[in-house]
């Protein structure tokens, strides 16, 4: 218990947690004793989410923030700076992919603008919220930055016959997941000499809403990695991309 009450002064942010891979690391992380910020635009769904997680135990709070919305991202930030000072781990899990399934298969029948949406929420989303939470960040003793990618953002992968979800070219979602790596590696480089590690994790094909539940891996399975490295100790990596059995290729 003296672990779990030191634990609660690191406070941990969690994007789209109101619901799967996001809500079951907000309850991993919780169960650890560390504070939740569960980050959600609906406010209705994130306080829900936030009294699940209280019911159980974890000290957990809504905080409303929409990732596309820089109004709302700086409303948060300042909201967390008034009420904790610092944020010592981000996890941007928000993520979605727009379209019509039997369009979005086939490069050249996605709509450009189901691109364009799912760019701006998996990417462009991601890196506002890096960006005006890593003030927080930088007063946290060790900050850490968990980036929710996908092993079909890896190149490596894509190009490579042999691999189990080569013929899962889902152009807009596997670009914006490539995109998310490549800024896994631009703020690690730009973070290199402080105490702020930044990985991006591979969860794995989890049954979510995202592909309607057809994923073959569970929340708890996928949370895992993302634990670990939100939970890096300091001669941990910085600017990798790892599921949980190690190293995934870019």
């Amino acid at each position: 218990m003296g672990e779990q009450n030191k634990n609660s002064d690191t406070i941990a942010l969690i994007t789209g947690a109101n619901k799967g891979i996001g809500f079951e690391t907000a309850r991993k992380l919780g169960q650890q004793g560390f504070t939740i910020l569960v980050g959600a635009r609906n406010k209705e769904r994130g306080e829900e989410a936030a009294a699940r997680l209280q019911s159980e135990g974890i000290h957990a709070h809504f905080l409303e923030l929409d990732a596309t919305s820089q109004p709302s991202i700086d409303r948060a930030a300042k909201e967390m700076e008034s009420s904790y000072g610092k944020l010592d781990i981000l996890i941007n899990n928000a993520g979605t992919t727009f379209g019509k399934l039997e369009e979005i298969l086939v490069p050249s029948t996605t709509d450009t603008n189901a691109l364009r949406d799912t760019f701006e929420i998996n990417f462009f989303g991601m890196f506002a919220v890096t960006k005006a939470m890593l003030p927080l960040l930088r007063l946290a003793p060790e900050g850490r930055i968990v980036n929710l990618s996908s092993g079909l953002g890896s190149l490596a992968q894509q190009t490579d016959p042999e691999y189990e979800y080569y013929h899962h070219k889902i152009l807009l979602y596997n670009a914006s997941k490539t995109a998310v790596n490549s800024l896994t590696v631009h703020f690690a480089y730009e973070l290199r000499d402080t105490a702020i590690k930044v990985n991006s994790a591979d969860p794995g094909y989890t049954a979510t809403d995202l592909n309607g539940f057809q994923g073959t891996r569970s929340v708890e399975q996928a949370a895992a990695v993302v634990i670990s490295l939100a939970t890096l100790r300091a001669e941990g990596p910085t600017g990798g991309f790892f599921d949980e059995n190690g190293v995934v290729p870019w």
